[in-house]
């Protein structure tokens, strides 16, 4: 058996004159928490309903469990889908909304009432007290529950989850993230995320595709695509990051400020971008030993309760740092005033060659 529930090979989708899926190849593992990552309008919405069975791509194939489906309608793909806007039947209670895909297989009403009242539980609702309320009676928390539970009561070999949690507030958006996560290790179902979230994708993901203009930039664990992405796009839009512009020398890149030691190896001359992280450069008596060390204007301070945003100026490129809001120096930072910035080679996210 292959490791992979699902595979996409050279997938193409044009709508008019917008590519949205531009040759994606792809694979997802089974029993993985996967999650395709971008903005507005990068075609991973789109990936998904090829994926479903919604949309059928104009060139390419879709492998489902080792099963050919490109041509297979949704109902045949063993598959289950969450939408955002949950489409849960409103006249219907919570049993009967999470009953309807079994009745349509046809299952004793024994069978069916088991079932509902495990995946109640699984969702930890009781049934003794949501079965039998409508979705009006549900907050949004709990009809996001509802709607997992009726996608996967029917045990789909692959979950497929639109945006689902682009309507709850910040905190029972927070809370769902770790719910998700526990469910899809609890079921093991595959499950395939589409988000333009980045922090959703890095808290429940067991690996991230970042799409861009219908390609896909880079695939990776979360860690891999924040602490080593391939692409400037791919750093700049997973989590924060600062670039500098320089020409590639031998061991570092020379900027209009000033030589940036670096470890990665690109061919001398070549005009490059060096992306680092705000969390990785050092501030005041901590920059101080650093590789590579530079005076600062502090322009701003941004307090976040646990981190402290400093944005500073360095011969005019605006800087970001981030630092823990309990660091020693973060009393003596002040607006309008220098202090030296720091970090060695090795830390950044990475060197990109600029075309030209």
């Amino acid at each position: 058996m292959s490791s992979d529930m699902v595979v996409l090979k050279n997938v193409v989708k044009r709508f008019g004159n917008i590519v949205a899926s531009n040759g994606i190849n792809m694979n997802v593992r089974r029993n993985e928490f996967f999650s395709i990552l971008g903005p507005s309008g990068s075609g991973k919405t789109t990936l998904l309903r090829i994926i479903a069975g919604l949309e059928r791509p104009d060139k390419g194939r879709v492998i489902i469990n080792e099963d050919d489906v490109t041509n297979i309608p949704p109902y045949k793909r063993s598959i289950g889908m969450v939408f955002q806007n949950l489409a849960l039947f409103p006249h219907m209670t919570v049993y009967n909304n999470i009953a309807y895909g079994l009745r349509l297989r046809n299952l004793t009403e024994d069978e069916i009432g088991f079932k509902v009242k495990e995946s109640l539980r699984l969702m930890r609702m009781s049934p003794e007290v949501f079965a039998n309320r409508k979705p009006s009676h549900l907050s949004g928390g709990q009809k996001q529950r509802v709607a997992i539970a009726r996608a996967l009561v029917t045990q789909p070999a692959v979950l497929l989850l639109d945006e689902p949690l682009g309507a709850l507030d910040l905190k029972i958006r927070q809370h769902m993230m770790l719910e998700l996560k526990r469910i899809q290790r609890t079921v093991g179902t595959t499950f395939i995320y589409v988000t333009h979230d980045q922090g959703e994708a890095l808290v429940m993901s067991d690996r991230i595709a970042i799409m861009h203009e219908g390609k896909i930039e880079q695939v990776g664990s979360p860690r891999e695509v924040y602490e080593k992405p391939r692409t400037k796009f791919v750093a700049n839009f997973i989590g924060e990051a600062n670039f500098f512009e320089g020409v590639m020398r031998e061991g570092f890149v020379e900027t209009n400020f000033g030589k940036i030691k670096v470890k990665e190896e690109i061919p001398a001359s070549r005009k490059v971008i060096v992306s680092l992280r705000p969390e990785r450069i050092r501030i005041g008596n901590a920059a101080v030993g650093s590789e590579n060390m530079f005076k600062v204007k502090i322009i701003d301070l941004i307090y976040r309760g646990d981190t402290l945003i400093v944005i500073a100026s360095l011969e005019g490129i605006e800087i970001k740092i981030s630092v823990p809001a309990i660091h020693p120096e973060v009393m003596r930072l002040e607006r309008d005033k220098d202090t030296w910035i720091g970090w060695n080679s090795g830390d950044e996210a990475g060197i990109f060659e600029l075309e030209d």
